[in-house]
């Protein structure tokens, strides 16, 4: 494994399940995993922090190659592995299989349409320097609307306490800014250069996202009823349903 990442993992053996956060969550936000993992999940789960968020190392720039590429170690060849990824991560997690041996991929909540207003958005935060707070409270409180988990875990949660760093008497998010600039994903294009396979799924209410714009990808696309876009974090039993027998089951092979 990478030593720039910081990686939650449990359980033994193989297969492995990869989960991965969306932008400005960690590692952490799949914690309510954990019980339901123990129980229905036959080998091992890794979850780690994305470069640039929780505990990782920084990246000197931003792309789903390059968050692909350091999350890679993290895939062992000949050992079965399913990556399941929110949003950002679902991206990843999409750049991962076409280089690394992967089975399968479950993308949750991938925002696939952008205009050019939501991208010079993210493109202007990508630049703003280090927000820093007085307190841990005006940190947490950022964090949390930062990374879309307000009203859904409480300040004393890992996921929350994961996103804010100490420094010099005062507090900043543990996000890179500069990971902001990632840009929109190449879908069609990802998809295509998969030789997992791929499912898409989303929250009945998330604004993120729509039935048909994912089901303008051809591939299979499966709606999480009555919740939004961190649905993971919602509803850890019914997003773990979307992993059905794929643990078990023979995924097609790597191609180089």
């Amino acid at each position: 494994m990478s030593n720039d990442l910081r990686v939650r993992a449990g359980g033994d053996g193989g297969p492995v399940l990869l989960l991965l956060h969306g932008l400005g969550a960690t590692g952490d936000v799949w914690a309510g995993w954990e019980p339901q993992l123990a129980r229905h999940w036959p080998g091992r789960w890794l979850a780690p922090d994305l470069p640039g968020h929780g505990g990782s190392a920084s990246l000197a720039s931003y792309t789903f190659d390059t968050l692909a590429e350091a999350v890679r170690p993290l895939v062992e060849p000949g050992v079965r592995t399913v990556v399941l990824g929110h949003s950002l991560g679902g991206v990843v997690a999409l750049a991962l299989a076409a280089r690394a041996p992967v089975a399968a991929v479950i993308g949750l909540g991938i925002k696939v349409v952008w205009n050019d207003e939501e991208l010079e958005r993210a493109q202007a935060l990508a630049r703003r320097p280090v927000s820093w707070f007085d307190t841990r409270e005006e940190a947490l409180t950022r964090h949390l609307r930062v990374s879309g988990l307000a009203g859904l875990i409480a300040g004393d949660d890992p996921a929350a306490q994961s996103g804010i760093r100490a420094e010099d008497g005062r507090w900043r998010l543990a996000l890179d800014p500069a990971a902001f600039g990632v840009g929109a994903p190449d879908m069609p294009g990802l998809i295509a250069g998969s030789p997992a396979t791929v499912t898409l799924a989303r929250g009945e209410n998330d604004p993120m996202n729509t039935d048909a714009q994912l089901g303008r990808l051809r591939v299979p696309v499966v709606t999480l009823g009555g919740l939004g876009h961190n649905a993971h974090v919602e509803s850890p039993p019914q997003c773990l349903a979307l992993l059905g027998g794929i643990g078990a089951a023979q995924g097609p092979a790597h191609r180089p």
